[in-house]
Protein backbone atom coordinates (compact mmCIF):
# COMPACT_ATOMS: atom_id res chain seq x y z
CA UNK A 1 0.00 0.00 0.00
CA UNK A 2 1.35 3.74 -0.81
CA UNK A 3 0.86 6.22 1.97
CA UNK A 4 -2.02 6.63 3.81
CA UNK A 5 -2.27 3.15 3.30
CA UNK A 6 -4.26 4.24 0.09
CA UNK A 7 -3.50 1.49 -2.83
CA UNK A 8 -1.89 3.31 -5.73
CA UNK A 9 -3.46 3.38 -9.33
CA UNK A 10 -1.51 0.06 -10.30
CA UNK A 11 -3.12 -1.91 -7.60
CA UNK A 12 -6.02 -1.23 -9.92
CA UNK A 13 -4.66 -2.60 -12.78
CA UNK A 14 -7.25 -5.06 -13.65
CA UNK A 15 -9.78 -2.38 -14.18
CA UNK A 16 -11.30 -1.95 -17.67
CA UNK A 17 -9.91 1.52 -18.47
CA UNK A 18 -11.64 2.34 -22.06
CA UNK A 19 -14.30 4.78 -20.85
CA UNK A 20 -12.32 5.98 -17.64
CA UNK A 21 -9.88 7.06 -19.79
CA UNK A 22 -12.37 9.13 -21.91
CA UNK A 23 -12.29 13.10 -21.12
CA UNK A 24 -15.39 13.70 -18.86
CA UNK A 25 -17.16 15.26 -21.69
CA UNK A 26 -17.11 12.82 -23.95
CA UNK A 27 -17.81 10.16 -21.37
CA UNK A 28 -20.56 12.05 -20.79
CA UNK A 29 -21.59 11.78 -24.34
CA UNK A 30 -21.38 8.31 -24.52
CA UNK A 31 -23.25 7.86 -21.35
CA UNK A 32 -25.86 10.11 -22.92
CA UNK A 33 -25.91 7.51 -25.80
CA UNK A 34 -26.37 4.61 -23.82
CA UNK A 35 -29.20 5.81 -21.65
CA UNK A 36 -31.06 6.97 -24.94
CA UNK A 37 -30.60 3.83 -26.67
CA UNK A 38 -31.89 2.01 -23.48
CA UNK A 39 -34.53 4.00 -21.72
CA UNK A 40 -36.18 5.33 -25.10
CA UNK A 41 -35.67 2.40 -27.61
CA UNK A 42 -37.61 0.22 -24.88
CA UNK A 43 -41.38 0.86 -24.07
CA UNK A 44 -41.47 -1.83 -20.91
CA UNK A 45 -39.06 -0.08 -18.09
CA UNK A 46 -41.51 1.35 -16.36
CA UNK A 47 -44.54 -0.96 -16.43
CA UNK A 48 -46.09 -1.94 -13.29
CA UNK A 49 -46.25 -5.53 -13.93
CA UNK A 50 -42.02 -5.66 -13.92
CA UNK A 51 -40.28 -6.55 -11.06
CA UNK A 52 -38.95 -3.58 -9.00
CA UNK A 53 -35.78 -2.20 -10.13
CA UNK A 54 -34.43 -1.21 -12.98
CA UNK A 55 -34.42 -3.96 -15.91
CA UNK A 56 -30.70 -6.57 -15.63
CA UNK A 57 -30.12 -5.31 -19.06
CA UNK A 58 -31.04 -1.87 -19.20
CA UNK A 59 -28.50 -1.30 -16.05
CA UNK A 60 -26.14 -3.24 -17.51
CA UNK A 61 -26.08 -0.94 -20.34
CA UNK A 62 -25.15 2.03 -18.30
CA UNK A 63 -23.16 0.20 -15.98
CA UNK A 64 -20.45 -0.63 -18.17
CA UNK A 65 -19.88 2.75 -18.88
CA UNK A 66 -18.79 2.71 -14.80
CA UNK A 67 -20.59 6.02 -14.06
CA UNK A 68 -19.87 5.79 -10.30
CA UNK A 69 -16.29 6.33 -11.23
CA UNK A 70 -17.05 10.04 -11.69
CA UNK A 71 -17.86 10.11 -7.75
CA UNK A 72 -14.85 7.89 -6.61
CA UNK A 73 -11.28 9.74 -5.96
CA UNK A 74 -8.41 8.96 -8.63
CA UNK A 75 -6.50 7.08 -5.83
CA UNK A 76 -9.08 4.58 -6.33
CA UNK A 77 -8.40 4.11 -9.90
CA UNK A 78 -12.03 6.91 -10.25
CA UNK A 79 -12.40 10.58 -12.04
CA UNK A 80 -11.69 12.39 -8.79
CA UNK A 81 -15.15 13.25 -7.32
CA UNK A 82 -15.26 16.52 -8.55
CA UNK A 83 -18.90 17.79 -7.69
CA UNK A 84 -19.48 19.70 -10.74
CA UNK A 85 -19.09 16.52 -12.85
CA UNK A 86 -21.38 14.24 -10.50
CA UNK A 87 -24.15 17.06 -10.84
CA UNK A 88 -23.64 16.89 -14.72
CA UNK A 89 -23.56 13.11 -14.30
CA UNK A 90 -27.03 13.18 -12.32
CA UNK A 91 -28.91 15.98 -14.95
CA UNK A 92 -28.10 14.10 -17.49
CA UNK A 93 -29.83 10.49 -16.31
CA UNK A 94 -32.80 12.51 -14.87
CA UNK A 95 -33.35 13.90 -18.56
CA UNK A 96 -33.97 10.33 -19.40
CA UNK A 97 -34.39 8.53 -16.45
CA UNK A 98 -35.17 10.24 -12.90
CA UNK A 99 -34.78 6.94 -11.33
CA UNK A 100 -31.74 6.18 -12.31
CA UNK A 101 -30.56 9.89 -11.67
CA UNK A 102 -31.90 8.86 -8.40
CA UNK A 103 -29.98 5.55 -8.08
CA UNK A 104 -26.46 7.40 -8.99
CA UNK A 105 -27.46 9.88 -6.34
CA UNK A 106 -27.77 7.37 -3.89
CA UNK A 107 -24.79 5.80 -4.45
CA UNK A 108 -23.08 9.17 -4.75
CA UNK A 109 -24.67 11.15 -1.74
CA UNK A 110 -25.19 9.04 0.76
CA UNK A 111 -22.72 5.86 0.24
CA UNK A 112 -19.57 6.99 -1.38
CA UNK A 113 -19.04 10.00 -0.53
CA UNK A 114 -18.89 9.86 3.27
CA UNK A 115 -16.91 6.57 2.64
CA UNK A 116 -14.68 8.57 1.22
CA UNK A 117 -14.35 11.35 4.07
CA UNK A 118 -15.02 9.44 7.02
CA UNK A 119 -14.44 6.05 6.72
CA UNK A 120 -10.65 4.36 7.73
CA UNK A 121 -8.05 4.02 4.83
CA UNK A 122 -7.68 0.13 5.15
CA UNK A 123 -11.19 -0.28 4.70
CA UNK A 124 -11.83 2.16 1.84
CA UNK A 125 -9.63 0.29 -1.04
CA UNK A 126 -11.42 -2.73 -1.19
CA UNK A 127 -14.50 -1.06 -1.22
CA UNK A 128 -14.29 1.16 -4.20
CA UNK A 129 -11.88 -1.80 -6.02
CA UNK A 130 -15.57 -3.55 -6.48
CA UNK A 131 -17.26 -0.32 -7.04
CA UNK A 132 -14.53 0.04 -9.72
CA UNK A 133 -14.39 -3.46 -11.53
CA UNK A 134 -17.56 -5.68 -10.25
CA UNK A 135 -20.17 -2.76 -10.07
CA UNK A 136 -21.39 -2.65 -6.97
CA UNK A 137 -23.85 -0.34 -5.18
CA UNK A 138 -24.36 1.36 -2.07
CA UNK A 139 -27.22 2.63 0.14
CA UNK A 140 -27.82 3.91 2.95
CA UNK A 141 -30.14 3.00 5.99
CA UNK A 142 -31.40 5.50 8.28
CA UNK A 143 -35.30 5.31 8.36
CA UNK A 144 -37.21 3.50 11.20
CA UNK A 145 -40.61 2.48 10.72
CA UNK A 146 -41.43 4.33 14.01
CA UNK A 147 -39.15 6.76 13.47
CA UNK A 148 -38.74 8.61 10.63
CA UNK A 149 -38.06 12.38 10.57
CA UNK A 150 -37.09 11.72 14.36
CA UNK A 151 -33.87 10.30 13.51
CA UNK A 152 -32.06 10.84 16.55
CA UNK A 153 -34.59 8.30 18.47
CA UNK A 154 -33.88 5.69 16.24
CA UNK A 155 -34.19 2.24 17.96
CA UNK A 156 -31.52 0.15 15.40
CA UNK A 157 -28.64 -0.63 18.54
CA UNK A 158 -25.24 -2.14 18.54
CA UNK A 159 -22.90 -3.45 21.10
CA UNK A 160 -19.10 -4.03 20.71
CA UNK A 161 -17.81 -7.47 20.89
CA UNK A 162 -14.29 -7.70 20.61
CA UNK A 163 -13.16 -6.44 16.94
CA UNK A 164 -16.52 -6.65 15.90
CA UNK A 165 -19.88 -4.82 16.34
CA UNK A 166 -23.79 -6.29 16.61
CA UNK A 167 -25.87 -4.02 15.21
CA UNK A 168 -29.72 -4.65 15.09
CA UNK A 169 -32.85 -2.90 14.25
CA UNK A 170 -35.35 -2.71 11.59
CA UNK A 171 -34.94 -0.11 8.66
CA UNK A 172 -37.54 0.52 6.13
CA UNK A 173 -37.54 2.94 3.09
CA UNK A 174 -34.16 2.74 2.06
CA UNK A 175 -33.88 2.74 -1.68
CA UNK A 176 -32.22 0.33 -3.65
CA UNK A 177 -33.39 -2.52 -0.92
CA UNK A 178 -32.50 -6.18 -1.75
CA UNK A 179 -30.05 -4.55 -4.50
CA UNK A 180 -27.40 -2.27 -2.95
CA UNK A 181 -24.16 -4.98 -2.02
CA UNK A 182 -22.80 -2.07 0.89
CA UNK A 183 -24.89 -0.67 3.18
CA UNK A 184 -24.32 2.63 5.62
CA UNK A 185 -26.12 1.74 8.59
CA UNK A 186 -27.12 4.00 11.51
CA UNK A 187 -27.39 2.56 15.22
CA UNK A 188 -26.99 3.77 18.47
CA UNK A 189 -25.24 2.15 20.93
CA UNK A 190 -26.66 0.54 23.61
CA UNK A 191 -25.12 0.63 27.18
CA UNK A 192 -24.96 -2.28 29.76
CA UNK A 193 -28.26 -1.08 31.49
CA UNK A 194 -30.06 -1.12 27.87
CA UNK A 195 -29.84 2.77 27.10
CA UNK A 196 -29.23 3.79 24.27
CA UNK A 197 -26.67 7.12 23.99
CA UNK A 198 -27.62 10.00 22.08
CA UNK A 199 -25.10 10.10 19.52
CA UNK A 200 -25.40 7.44 16.03
CA UNK A 201 -22.71 6.20 14.69
CA UNK A 202 -22.54 4.69 11.33
CA UNK A 203 -20.96 1.26 10.04
CA UNK A 204 -20.41 0.39 6.09
CA UNK A 205 -22.00 -3.22 6.33
CA UNK A 206 -21.36 -5.76 3.34
CA UNK A 207 -24.15 -7.41 2.46
CA UNK A 208 -22.57 -9.87 0.79
CA UNK A 209 -20.89 -11.46 3.14
CA UNK A 210 -22.20 -14.06 6.21
CA UNK A 211 -22.56 -12.42 8.95
CA UNK A 212 -23.48 -8.88 7.36
CA UNK A 213 -26.77 -10.40 5.17
CA UNK A 214 -29.61 -7.87 5.42
CA UNK A 215 -33.29 -9.47 6.09
CA UNK A 216 -35.76 -8.10 3.07
CA UNK A 217 -39.03 -8.91 4.94
CA UNK A 218 -41.28 -6.81 2.34
CA UNK A 219 -40.91 -5.14 -0.75
CA UNK A 220 -43.09 -1.93 -1.27
CA UNK A 221 -44.94 -1.80 -3.87
CA UNK A 222 -44.25 1.78 -4.51
CA UNK A 223 -46.72 4.14 -6.61
CA UNK A 224 -43.74 6.11 -8.85
CA UNK A 225 -39.63 5.50 -9.06
CA UNK A 226 -40.78 2.05 -9.94
CA UNK A 227 -37.57 1.66 -10.75
CA UNK A 228 -36.17 1.49 -7.25
CA UNK A 229 -36.85 -0.98 -4.99
CA UNK A 230 -38.07 0.03 -1.24
CA UNK A 231 -39.21 -2.26 1.30
CA UNK A 232 -39.06 -3.21 5.32
CA UNK A 233 -34.93 -4.76 6.30
CA UNK A 234 -34.41 -6.44 9.49
CA UNK A 235 -31.03 -5.71 10.58
CA UNK A 236 -29.13 -8.56 12.96
CA UNK A 237 -25.74 -8.38 11.60
CA UNK A 238 -21.98 -8.25 12.97
CA UNK A 239 -19.79 -5.60 11.68
CA UNK A 240 -15.78 -5.23 11.94
CA UNK A 241 -15.41 -2.16 14.33
CA UNK A 242 -12.60 -0.80 11.88
CA UNK A 243 -16.14 -0.23 9.22
CA UNK A 244 -17.18 1.95 11.85
CA UNK A 245 -16.80 5.75 10.29
CA UNK A 246 -15.13 7.82 12.42
CA UNK A 247 -16.52 11.53 12.86
CA UNK A 248 -14.68 14.34 13.28
CA UNK A 249 -16.46 15.46 16.15
CA UNK A 250 -19.92 13.74 16.80
CA UNK A 251 -22.03 11.03 14.53
CA UNK A 252 -25.11 13.94 14.64
CA UNK A 253 -22.85 16.22 13.07
CA UNK A 254 -21.68 13.60 10.87
CA UNK A 255 -25.08 12.75 9.91
CA UNK A 256 -25.91 16.53 9.42
CA UNK A 257 -22.88 17.33 7.11
CA UNK A 258 -23.82 13.71 5.32
CA UNK A 259 -27.17 15.17 4.86
CA UNK A 260 -26.81 18.96 3.80
CA UNK A 261 -24.44 17.36 1.46
CA UNK A 262 -26.67 15.08 -0.34
CA UNK A 263 -29.52 17.77 -0.66
CA UNK A 264 -27.28 20.03 -2.08
CA UNK A 265 -26.52 17.30 -5.17
CA UNK A 266 -30.74 17.60 -5.43
CA UNK A 267 -30.61 20.35 -8.07
CA UNK A 268 -28.40 18.29 -10.50
CA UNK A 269 -31.11 15.52 -10.27
CA UNK A 270 -33.48 18.23 -10.56
CA UNK A 271 -31.88 20.39 -13.63
CA UNK A 272 -32.41 17.68 -16.19
CA UNK A 273 -35.43 16.04 -15.30
CA UNK A 274 -36.96 20.16 -15.35
CA UNK A 275 -35.06 20.63 -18.86
CA UNK A 276 -37.43 17.03 -19.91
CA UNK A 277 -39.94 18.78 -18.68
CA UNK A 278 -39.60 21.80 -20.73
CA UNK A 279 -38.35 20.40 -23.78
CA UNK A 280 -41.31 17.98 -24.12
CA UNK A 281 -43.68 20.92 -23.65
CA UNK A 282 -41.79 23.26 -26.47
CA UNK A 283 -42.05 20.73 -28.90
CA UNK A 284 -45.74 19.56 -28.17
CA UNK A 285 -46.64 23.59 -28.00
CA UNK A 286 -45.04 24.31 -31.26
CA UNK A 287 -46.43 21.60 -33.44
CA UNK A 288 -50.12 21.59 -31.50
CA UNK A 289 -52.59 23.46 -33.16
CA UNK A 290 -55.31 25.03 -31.89
CA UNK A 291 -57.69 27.35 -34.00
CA UNK A 292 -55.36 28.08 -36.45
CA UNK A 293 -52.08 28.84 -34.26
CA UNK A 294 -49.97 26.57 -32.57
CA UNK A 295 -50.41 26.39 -28.90
CA UNK A 296 -46.82 28.60 -28.42
CA UNK A 297 -48.78 32.02 -29.21
CA UNK A 298 -51.00 31.75 -26.57
CA UNK A 299 -50.87 33.81 -23.67
CA UNK A 300 -51.41 31.71 -21.03
CA UNK A 301 -49.49 28.59 -22.61
CA UNK A 302 -46.19 31.40 -23.15
CA UNK A 303 -47.13 31.91 -18.70
CA UNK A 304 -46.50 28.22 -18.55
CA UNK A 305 -43.55 28.23 -20.66
CA UNK A 306 -41.84 31.03 -19.09
CA UNK A 307 -42.02 29.15 -15.81
CA UNK A 308 -40.48 25.96 -16.74
CA UNK A 309 -37.64 28.29 -18.17
CA UNK A 310 -37.55 29.65 -14.79
CA UNK A 311 -37.42 26.54 -12.88
CA UNK A 312 -34.62 25.48 -15.63
CA UNK A 313 -32.51 28.72 -14.48
CA UNK A 314 -32.99 28.11 -10.71
CA UNK A 315 -32.00 24.66 -10.91
CA UNK A 316 -29.14 25.93 -13.05
CA UNK A 317 -28.26 28.47 -10.35
CA UNK A 318 -28.12 25.84 -7.28
CA UNK A 319 -25.68 23.32 -9.64
CA UNK A 320 -23.40 26.20 -10.07
CA UNK A 321 -23.76 26.97 -5.96
CA UNK A 322 -23.61 23.32 -5.14
CA UNK A 323 -20.06 23.09 -7.47
CA UNK A 324 -18.44 25.67 -5.35
CA UNK A 325 -19.77 24.64 -1.68
CA UNK A 326 -20.60 21.30 -1.62
CA UNK A 327 -17.29 19.61 -1.90
CA UNK A 328 -15.72 17.07 0.76
CA UNK A 329 -13.64 19.77 1.99
CA UNK A 330 -16.09 21.63 3.54
CA UNK A 331 -17.93 20.78 6.58
CA UNK A 332 -21.75 21.41 5.68
CA UNK A 333 -23.12 20.04 9.36
CA UNK A 334 -24.00 24.14 10.01
CA UNK A 335 -25.00 24.84 6.34
CA UNK A 336 -29.11 23.43 7.07
CA UNK A 337 -30.64 26.91 6.17
CA UNK A 338 -29.10 27.34 2.62
CA UNK A 339 -29.15 23.28 1.86
CA UNK A 340 -33.03 22.96 3.55
CA UNK A 341 -34.21 25.66 0.92
CA UNK A 342 -32.36 24.38 -2.08
CA UNK A 343 -33.76 21.09 -1.54
CA UNK A 344 -37.19 21.71 -0.67
CA UNK A 345 -37.75 24.50 -3.25
CA UNK A 346 -36.09 22.67 -6.15
CA UNK A 347 -38.15 19.31 -5.19
CA UNK A 348 -41.03 21.69 -5.69
CA UNK A 349 -40.47 22.90 -8.86
CA UNK A 350 -39.94 19.42 -10.22
CA UNK A 351 -43.38 18.89 -9.49
CA UNK A 352 -44.82 21.80 -11.20
CA UNK A 353 -42.47 21.34 -14.19
CA UNK A 354 -44.37 17.75 -14.64
CA UNK A 355 -47.62 19.31 -13.81
CA UNK A 356 -47.52 21.57 -16.16
CA UNK A 357 -46.48 19.79 -18.92
CA UNK A 358 -49.23 17.41 -18.34
CA UNK A 359 -51.40 20.31 -18.27
CA UNK A 360 -50.11 21.38 -21.70
CA UNK A 361 -50.24 18.00 -22.96
CA UNK A 362 -53.65 17.60 -21.82
CA UNK A 363 -55.49 14.00 -22.59
CA UNK A 364 -52.48 12.16 -23.70
CA UNK A 365 -50.21 12.94 -20.77
CA UNK A 366 -53.02 11.01 -19.10
CA UNK A 367 -51.85 7.91 -20.55
CA UNK A 368 -49.58 4.99 -19.18
CA UNK A 369 -46.27 5.58 -20.40
CA UNK A 370 -46.08 9.16 -21.24
CA UNK A 371 -43.26 11.11 -19.41
CA UNK A 372 -45.58 13.78 -18.09
CA UNK A 373 -47.95 11.95 -16.28
CA UNK A 374 -45.11 9.75 -14.86
CA UNK A 375 -42.95 12.88 -14.29
CA UNK A 376 -45.83 13.56 -11.81
CA UNK A 377 -45.44 10.53 -9.73
CA UNK A 378 -41.76 10.22 -9.92
CA UNK A 379 -41.15 13.04 -8.65
CA UNK A 380 -43.68 13.23 -6.08
CA UNK A 381 -41.47 11.76 -3.59
CA UNK A 382 -38.99 13.98 -3.85
CA UNK A 383 -40.67 16.67 -2.07
CA UNK A 384 -41.15 13.75 0.98
CA UNK A 385 -38.03 11.59 1.22
CA UNK A 386 -34.37 13.24 3.21
CA UNK A 387 -37.06 15.51 4.98
CA UNK A 388 -40.41 16.63 4.13
CA UNK A 389 -40.95 19.94 2.31
CA UNK A 390 -42.93 21.29 4.79
CA UNK A 391 -40.74 20.25 7.66
CA UNK A 392 -37.67 21.69 6.12
CA UNK A 393 -39.51 25.27 4.94
CA UNK A 394 -40.34 25.25 8.66
CA UNK A 395 -36.39 24.50 10.21
CA UNK A 396 -35.42 26.93 7.67
CA UNK A 397 -37.57 29.40 9.49
CA UNK A 398 -36.64 28.63 12.70
CA UNK A 399 -32.87 29.21 11.40
CA UNK A 400 -33.17 32.48 10.23
CA UNK A 401 -35.62 33.56 13.39
CA UNK A 402 -32.31 31.81 15.41
CA UNK A 403 -29.77 33.99 13.18
CA UNK A 404 -31.75 37.09 14.01
CA UNK A 405 -32.54 37.01 17.60
CA UNK A 406 -28.54 36.00 18.06
CA UNK A 407 -28.11 39.47 15.51
CA UNK A 408 -30.18 41.52 17.80
CA UNK A 409 -32.11 42.20 14.84
CA UNK A 410 -36.26 42.39 13.99
CA UNK A 411 -35.72 43.96 10.66
CA UNK A 412 -35.81 41.24 7.97
CA UNK A 413 -34.74 43.43 5.09
CA UNK A 414 -31.94 44.88 7.51
CA UNK A 415 -31.05 41.01 8.35
CA UNK A 416 -30.86 39.95 4.76
CA UNK A 417 -29.04 42.76 3.58
CA UNK A 418 -25.83 41.67 5.44
CA UNK A 419 -26.76 38.07 5.44
CA UNK A 420 -24.44 36.81 2.75
CA UNK A 421 -26.41 34.40 1.08
CA UNK A 422 -29.27 36.76 0.56
CA UNK A 423 -27.39 40.59 0.58
CA UNK A 424 -27.81 40.77 -3.07
CA UNK A 425 -31.46 39.56 -3.23
CA UNK A 426 -32.52 41.14 -0.36
CA UNK A 427 -31.54 44.96 -2.23
CA UNK A 428 -33.93 43.88 -5.18
CA UNK A 429 -36.55 43.08 -2.63
CA UNK A 430 -36.06 46.14 -0.86
CA UNK A 431 -39.52 47.09 -0.52
CA UNK A 432 -41.51 43.85 0.20
CA UNK A 433 -38.97 42.87 3.08
CA UNK A 434 -38.93 46.25 5.28
CA UNK A 435 -40.87 44.88 8.13
CA UNK A 436 -40.30 43.81 11.38
CA UNK A 437 -40.48 39.91 11.75
CA UNK A 438 -42.36 38.33 15.21
CA UNK A 439 -40.22 35.84 16.89
CA UNK A 440 -42.65 33.77 17.83
CA UNK A 441 -44.86 32.22 14.76
CA UNK A 442 -47.36 29.22 14.43
CA UNK A 443 -46.04 26.28 12.62
CA UNK A 444 -48.17 27.29 9.38
CA UNK A 445 -46.50 30.71 9.60
CA UNK A 446 -43.02 29.42 10.09
CA UNK A 447 -43.56 27.48 6.90
CA UNK A 448 -44.47 30.12 5.08
CA UNK A 449 -41.34 32.41 6.28
CA UNK A 450 -39.51 29.61 5.27
CA UNK A 451 -40.96 29.39 1.46
CA UNK A 452 -39.85 33.07 1.07
CA UNK A 453 -36.44 32.48 2.56
CA UNK A 454 -36.13 29.76 0.38
CA UNK A 455 -36.90 31.85 -2.94
CA UNK A 456 -34.60 34.73 -1.53
CA UNK A 457 -31.60 32.17 -1.48
CA UNK A 458 -32.32 31.14 -4.86
CA UNK A 459 -32.70 34.01 -5.76
CA UNK A 460 -28.99 35.41 -4.41
CA UNK A 461 -27.83 32.27 -6.45
CA UNK A 462 -29.59 33.19 -9.60
CA UNK A 463 -28.19 36.93 -9.26
CA UNK A 464 -24.50 35.35 -8.89
CA UNK A 465 -25.08 32.66 -11.93
CA UNK A 466 -25.83 36.24 -13.93
CA UNK A 467 -22.50 37.27 -13.00
CA UNK A 468 -21.16 34.34 -14.03
CA UNK A 469 -22.34 34.75 -17.62
CA UNK A 470 -25.08 33.18 -17.76
CA UNK A 471 -27.58 34.33 -20.21
CA UNK A 472 -29.05 37.56 -18.89
CA UNK A 473 -32.72 37.17 -20.85
CA UNK A 474 -33.04 34.00 -18.55
CA UNK A 475 -31.69 35.50 -14.81
CA UNK A 476 -33.88 38.50 -15.69
CA UNK A 477 -36.80 36.53 -16.41
CA UNK A 478 -36.34 34.13 -13.06
CA UNK A 479 -35.75 37.13 -11.04
CA UNK A 480 -39.20 38.39 -11.74
CA UNK A 481 -40.92 35.16 -11.32
CA UNK A 482 -39.35 34.81 -8.21
CA UNK A 483 -40.01 38.40 -7.20
CA UNK A 484 -44.51 37.51 -8.36
CA UNK A 485 -43.90 34.40 -5.81
CA UNK A 486 -42.01 36.21 -3.09
CA UNK A 487 -45.12 38.97 -3.26
CA UNK A 488 -47.50 35.84 -2.90
CA UNK A 489 -46.35 34.46 -0.13
CA UNK A 490 -46.01 37.04 1.98
CA UNK A 491 -49.52 38.20 1.31
CA UNK A 492 -50.24 34.94 2.77
CA UNK A 493 -47.69 35.18 5.40
CA UNK A 494 -48.65 38.73 6.73
CA UNK A 495 -52.57 37.81 6.37
CA UNK A 496 -54.05 37.77 10.36
CA UNK A 497 -57.07 35.21 9.00
CA UNK A 498 -56.40 31.79 9.92
CA UNK A 499 -58.76 28.81 9.25
CA UNK A 500 -59.16 25.96 12.00
CA UNK A 501 -60.32 22.29 11.66
CA UNK A 502 -63.80 21.78 12.65
CA UNK A 503 -64.01 18.52 14.33
CA UNK A 504 -67.42 17.32 14.55
CA UNK A 505 -68.26 19.03 10.67
CA UNK A 506 -70.64 16.54 9.92
CA UNK A 507 -73.70 18.02 11.76
CA UNK A 508 -75.02 20.51 9.79
CA UNK A 509 -73.00 19.94 6.79
CA UNK A 510 -74.66 18.13 4.72
CA UNK A 511 -76.54 20.45 1.65
CA UNK A 512 -79.00 17.90 1.28
CA UNK A 513 -80.63 18.47 3.93
CA UNK A 514 -81.42 21.89 3.58
CA UNK A 515 -84.07 22.11 0.99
Amino acid sequence: MTKGNKPSLSEFSNHRRTQDDLPFRDFLCALNESMQKVFRGREDTDRLSLPRGIPAGVLDEIMSLNPLSVCIPEEFGGRGGRIDEILAMLSAASYESLALSLTLGINSGLFIQPVVKYARDEVQGAIFERFMNRRNMGGLMITEPDFGTDALNMQTRFTTCGDDCHIRGTKHWAGLTGVADYWLLTAREMNSNGDLRRDIDFFICDATLPGQQIVVEELFDNLGLHQIPYGRNLIDVCVPASHRLVPKTTGIKLLLDLLHRSRLHFPGMALGFIQRMMDEAFNHCRQRSVQGQSLIHFDQVQQRLARLQTAFTIASAMCSYSSDKAGLEHDLSASGMVANSMKSFVTDLMQEAAQSLVQLVGAKAYRFGHIGGQGIIDSRPFQIFEGSNDMLYAQVAEGLIKRMKKAKESNLFIFLRHYRHTEHAAKELQDMLQFDLTMQLPQRKLVELGKVMSRIVSMEMVITLAGKGFRQDMTDNAQIEIRHEIAGLLGSFHSLETPRIIDDYKDGSSWFTLG
